[in-house]
């Protein structure tokens, strides 16, 4: 679960709990300096976590997002990943019509307490000198996706644009739809 200050949203359908749209600072605080904006104009859709539901997943996020951003004046953009090693490739994200821009950067993750760990996460539970003795592999990055939330911001975003990926054989083989992120 993220650490980070967080604006959670709660997902309803016919009066029942669904779930949470979760908005955060994400791994990377410094994820807004790419957008040329303040750290408080820029967030990272950080989870979705949705039980049995109905409406579609982009909807839901299109409404939490549209509640963000009148609830924090200033807010300019929101950024989100979708982790191929997951067999994750943004689908929510482009039936939403979000600007994909492409792989983030190879990470490296340590084995730490039986699990694979993202650096940032090792480097907060123990010394640096603890992580220099882990076995450690690189990882390949994350599907980017980023949502412009004025006009002006969607200019500015707009030649970052790529085309979106596919879902892999793979994931379109062996999964049925769940949304988990």
């Amino acid at each position: 679960m993220p650490v980070n200050k967080l604006a959670k949203l709660g997902v309803w359908e016919n009066d029942k709990f669904r779930g949470v749209i979760i908005f955060g600072l994400g791994a990377s605080a410094q994820v807004h300096k790419q957008f040329g904006v303040e750290a408080t104009q820029c967030c990272e859709l950080v989870r979705v976590a949705l039980g049995n539901h109905k409406h579609t997943v982009s909807r839901m996020i299109s409404i939490a997002a549209k509640i963000l951003k009148k609830e924090n004046n200033g807010l300019r953009v929101i950024v989100s990943f979708a982790d191929p090693n997951e067999n994750h490739h943004g689908g929510i994200y482009q039936a939403g019509n979000w600007i994909y821009t492409g792989m983030s950067a190879m990470t490296t993750e340590y084995y730490f307490n039986g699990d694979w760990r993202h650096v940032t996460d090792v480097y907060k539970r123990t010394s640096s000198d603890n992580v220099k003795k882990l076995h450690s592999r690189k990882k390949a990055g994350k599907h980017r996706y980023v949502m412009p939330l004025d006009a002006s911001m969607r200019e500015q975003v707009l030649p970052l644009s790529k085309p979106y990926p596919k879902r892999s054989k793979q994931a379109m083989a062996g999964t049925t739809g769940t949304a988990t992120g």
